[in-house]
């Protein structure tokens, strides 16, 4: 709060009340708001299901686990799914000796490279819908890269369990039948729901705007944030409480994005402005470096924005590369089709770098503590990001942008 009024007080000085205050309006009410109200439904639908796996927790199983978890966070969220399934898999490998490394590649994983399929699955990409990009756009073009580093993730996670489990932990691996059951089922339709308001937000256009203090708001918006609400409000008094008692639910961990994001939002207000000044604004150094003569250099975006997400969280960054580019949609979908790329898998995927890159990752982290899982420090989960992580994404970098 203090670093958001300094900001506010600052813009308020230089450029006067009336500009500043519109600026903030239309930050609020355009994108702070719907990502808050869409991390709230996720958040608290993805906690009226519970799930309870009865499997040996031996490698192959743990890596079909994480596997299914990365293809649901592409349509429920990251947030969603790894509220869903961070308990159960915690419970699965209760008997295993380590499980902080389970977490951490559960945060890889399930928080934020599956994120990439579907605009629903990260907030930068939620964002990007928000400011006109197409809702299939983004599973035609960043599927195929995120598959690409899930299975090569996957991989490595498998050989570390494996030789965790039989040369440190010395385990013999159980041979039973895996069973999953789940209760408050009705929460899964309500997921649908979710994604037909998404959906229809993005394909229904009635021309219809209403004006608050000079901001605009479209009515499809407006239904989509109403409808979105009508479903948190269904799934909270409808599910059964033991569900929720069982689940350890809490709007802690809620509370805490909610102030998180709303610094961040409130403090990248100049950077976007900035940014938007192009070539003429106090960035222009920083500008020059994702272009060269004239043409958009998008391994550069990719690691810059990747970067920024990594420290500054992937939302507000996504936007902000999103305005370096030139902020406009239908040439961000053709003509620059490859910079909107880097920019998308930059944001999402290396949220995953530390733990306060996206949302989910402290989620999980004080999930996990709450079980009696060490969890590594800050500076520890990133010896993980650095040594898994990074090489993938320079293999990236190279195959899909030369360098």
């Amino acid at each position: 709060m203090a670093w958001a009024m300094i900001t506010v007080l600052s813009l308020s000085t230089e450029f006067g009340w009336s500009l500043t205050h519109q600026a903030i309006l239309g930050m609020l009410l355009h994108h702070y708001l719907p990502f808050i109200i869409m991390m709230s439904t996720l958040y608290t639908i993805a906690s009226g299901i519970q799930i309870s796996v009865r499997s040996p927790a031996t490698p192959f199983m743990n890596t079909c686990f994480l596997a299914v978890g990365t293809l649901l966070a592409g349509w429920v969220g990251t947030t969603g799914a790894a509220m869903l399934l961070v308990r159960p898999f915690l419970k699965m490998n209760a008997t295993r000796k380590h499980q902080a490394y389970h977490m951490i590649f559960f945060i890889f994983m399930v928080g934020n490279v599956g994120g990439a399929l579907t605009p629903l699955g990260d907030p930068p990409l939620f964002l990007g819908f928000l400011n006109g990009v197409d809702f299939l756009w983004t599973m035609q073009s960043l599927a195929l890269p995120m598959l690409c580093t899930a299975a090569a993730i996957l991989l490595i996670f498998y050989g570390v369990d494996r030789f965790v489990m039989r040369e440190v932990e010395k385990i013999s691996p159980l041979r039973s039948t895996p069973l999953v059951t789940m209760k408050g089922g009705d929460n899964a339709l309500l997921f649908l729901g979710v994604m037909g308001l998404v959906i229809l937000s993005g394909v229904w256009e009635p021309e219809i705007t209403f004006t608050i203090s000079g901001t605009s708001l479209d009515l499809q918006n407006l239904v989509r944030d109403g409808g979105l609400i009508l479903l948190s409000f269904i799934s909270y008094h409808f599910t059964a409480p033991h569900i929720r008692q069982v689940n350890h639910f809490s709007w802690e961990p809620l509370q805490e994005v909610v102030k998180l994001f709303f610094g961040i939002f409130m403090t990248v207000l100049p950077v976007t402005a900035i940014l938007d000044a192009g070539k003429n604004g106090a960035l222009s150094s920083l500008i020059a470096l994702v272009s060269a003569n004239g043409q958009p250099q998008n391994s550069m975006y990719f690691w810059l924005s990747g970067t920024l997400s990594s420290f500054l969280d992937n939302a507000p960054t996504y936007l902000v590369f999103f305005h370096m580019a030139g902020g406009d949609a239908n040439i961000l979908m053709s003509t620059l089709s490859q910079t909107l790329v880097a920019i998308s898998l930059g944001s999402v995927f290396m949220g995953a770098m530390t733990y306060i890159g996206n949302a989910p990752n402290f989620m999980v982290k004080t999930v996990a503590e709450s079980y009696g899982v060490k969890m590594p420090s800050f500076f520890g989960y990133m010896a993980w990001s650095l040594a898994v992580l990074l090489p993938l994404f320079v293999l990236l970098s190279w195959g899909m942008f030369g360098r």
